[in-house]
């Protein structure tokens, strides 16, 4: 079958990439073409355009760029409409997917599936109106979402499992590295237990929250503080943070980081999960503009209760969230040591952490879904197959139905003619019937009045004759 598929930003790209290589393994024949980055092209097909051209964030650089968004929306869905393909399978990235969604539901029969559901419980509820209309399958890799669209909305969803929970486990299956082996890889004091600092992936979350995990950490001289780099922030940008610490950073091992740290400061988003099913007990820190305000919002405003996945997949504060005003040094402090070894809150938080394992589930994500989508996708042109058929099978009934009618039709004008044309000739013959009649008595009358005249002039005569005598 023919796969069109659109991920704009790099953690789409990866998602894309294993859902591409799942529907391979499904499907023999199928072919790729989409608007994706590096890994999906690995996986085989054509690239339009690379995620890059897509990916603009915040208010200014989209306001800026809106010439292009727009052109590339245009570009894209020109590019769906003539491709044709049997399905449109859209990544996250909801702005820019669905405006495409709307169009292609509007002018094409192509159906739409989402993987990895727009987060609208979060913020923008009011798109499940577009979603409801413009898509026809939807999958998630968080199961808390199941009950906000199959319960509050009445929109069926298919839960497909967690990448997140696959990865880590497969990781952790494979890995033998030791601590020490791990310390000294990396520079590190092979006597001291670790904690590890996940400040995020974009600039300004690392300005806001560095700072305060490293003071933070600082508390605890008997651990060593280790910085999980993120592949798109250059060293020199850490270096404004970390110069003059005591900080380790490392690049690239996420993972290795996790597996061997005691206990995390971790900013929210994937890495709490990430954390959590690492068994690694964590803070979540997150520092906010106008901290009272954010805190109100939560209160009364924002329509979830936590920010970090780990607590919002148990459905209740699994680990602390230090953000708008809980974002304080010393109680992130207070926080951090209540979950360090012999504590009691560590124990109770690894307990948690297996209830969220154990939410999550163990289905592959990939998986699940490409074996769902192309079962429905088969269904579907089994379905349009059935439905050809039965349409030729009307339209070769109507056409024998018309042709029968037209041949009692034309048997019917042809008996009606050969009616109309005896009965003309009946006419015809009576009307030369009547008019031999009509001759024979005119002829007769003349004759009956010849003879009169004749039979007057010998009378005449005779009396004449008489009178001479």
């Amino acid at each position: 079958m023919k796969y069109y598929l659109i991920a704009g930003e790099a953690s789409g790209d990866l998602h894309a990439s294993h859902l591409m290589q799942a529907l391979k393994d499904k499907d023999a024949e199928a072919q790729f073409r989409f608007f994706g980055g590096d890994l999906m092209s690995a996986v085989g097909g054509t690239r339009v355009k690379h995620y890059r051209e897509l990916a603009y964030m915040g208010f200014i650089p989209v306001l800026m760029h809106l010439r292009t968004i727009f052109r590339n929306m245009a570009i894209c869905k020109k590019d769906i409409a003539e491709y044709q393909p049997d399905v449109l399978i859209l990544i996250d990235y909801p702005g820019f997917n669905l405006s495409i969604a709307k169009y292609i539901h509007a002018n094409t029969n192509i159906p739409v599936y989402y993987y990895i559901s727009p987060k609208i419980w979060a913020w923008k509820e009011w798109r499940i109106r577009s979603i409801k209309r413009d898509i026809a399958q939807l999958f998630s890799i968080l199961p808390f979402e199941v009950a906000f669209f199959e319960q509050k909305h009445h929109y069926p969803i298919h839960y497909v499992g967690n990448p997140t929970a696959q990865e880590v486990s497969e990781f952790r299956a494979g890995y033998k590295q030791t601590f020490a082996e791990f310390c000294e890889e990396n520079n590190l004091d092979i006597h001291r237990p670790i904690i590890a600092l996940l400040a995020g992936s974009r600039l300004q979350e690392i300005k806001d929250n560095l700072p305060a995990m490293i003071e933070v950490a600082e508390r605890y001289e008997d651990y060593q503080m280790v910085l999980a780099g993120a592949p798109s922030i250059e060293d020199a940008y850490y270096a404004k943070f970390i110069k003059n610490t005591p900080v380790h950073l490392v690049r690239n091992k996420t993972y290795p980081l996790l597996a061997h740290s005691t206990v995390a400061l971790v900013t929210c988003g994937t890495a709490t999960l990430e954390t959590a099913l690492f068994d690694v007990p964590q803070v979540v820190c997150y520092e906010t503009p106008v901290p009272r305000l954010i805190r109100f919002a939560f209160n009364h405003i924002i329509k979830v209760k936590y920010i970090s996945l780990v607590n919002l997949i148990a459905n209740k504060e699994v680990v602390p969230e230090m953000l708008a005003d809980r974002f304080v040094v010393d109680k992130i402090a207070d926080e951090l040591y209540r979950i360090l070894p012999g504590q009691p809150e560590r124990d109770k938080m690894m307990a948690s952490y297996k209830e969220v394992r154990e939410r999550l589930g163990d289905k592959v994500a990939p998986d699940e879904a490409a074996r769902i989508m192309f079962d429905l996708l088969v269904k579907r042109r089994e379905e349009l197959l059935r439905l050809a058929q039965e349409r030729a099978a009307a339209e070769a009934k109507a056409a024998a139905e018309a042709a029968e009618r037209a041949r009692q039709k034309a048997l019917a004008e042809a008996e009606a003619a050969r009616k109309k044309a005896e009965a003309e000739a009946e006419l015809a013959r009576k009307q030369a019937d009547e008019r031999i009649r009509q001759a024979q008595q005119r002829a007769a009358q003349a004759q009956q009045e010849e003879w009169e005249v004749q039979r007057s002039e010998r009378y005449e005569e005779e009396q004449e004759r008489g009178e001479n005598f």
